[in-house]
């Protein structure tokens, strides 16, 4: 496959891949789907969502900073202005920015998963209930362990529903990482090579 018609596909696949990472950061303000856990509640106290959440690194990082990317790489493999060595190593400037997004993204994913989400829980040494992240403390991880899940009483099934959607964000961004770097080391064979459009222009 030639180096032109190696970025279309990447920058295609680019794309749904930034729209998983978005969503599914979106999402993860919206336990049970209800915005009640976003908002301060009449104490001042709140929102009550996970704090890896906040950090918004599926719209940033696996999201804009991929989408971009996508957009530059999906045009060098196109005939037009960018579908030349100029376009290639642009490429790689604009490659290296995702990787550095998709790096974010996994980095905080990966930090969302060991944490665990902020939920309502029984603290057996206060004997009261409190909002907080209770698996944070433990030797044991939660998420090799489904009994612990239930210590979590509100939101309903918010383990379940952190644990999937910061598993896609972290599918997603290793898949634009691989991809981001694959595209660096197709836009040097570009500006060597060239990209394989009949009527590329230097």
């Amino acid at each position: 496959m030639c180096t032109g018609k190696c970025s279309l596909c990447i920058g295609v696949v680019l794309y749904p891949l930034a729209l998983i990472s978005v969503i599914c950061n979106i999402l993860l303000f919206f336990p049970e789907f209800k915005t009640i856990y976003a908002q301060e509640d009449r104490d001042g106290v709140g929102p009550r969502i996970t704090e890896q959440a906040k950090y918004m690194s599926g719209v940033i990082g696996g999201g804009v900073m991929v989408l971009i990317p996508a957009i530059h790489i999906h045009l060098t493999g196109t005939r037009g202005c960018c579908g030349n060595r100029c376009g290639m190593f642009l490429s790689i400037a604009f490659a290296a920015v995702g990787v550095v997004g998709a790096i974010y993204s996994l980095s905080v994913s990966i930090t969302g998963l060991v944490y665990g989400p902020v939920c309502q829980y029984y603290n057996i040494f206060t004997g009261k209930l409190e909002w907080g992240t209770p698996f944070v403390n433990f030797t044991e991880s939660y998420l090799k362990n489904e009994d612990l899940w239930s210590m979590c009483l509100l939101p309903k099934n918010v383990v379940e529903f952190n644990i999937g959607l910061f598993s896609a964000m972290l599918v997603a961004a290793c898949l634009e990482g691989v991809l981001c770097t694959s595209q660096m080391i197709n836009g040097l064979l570009g500006c060597i090579c060239g990209t394989c459009n009949s009527k590329e222009r230097s």
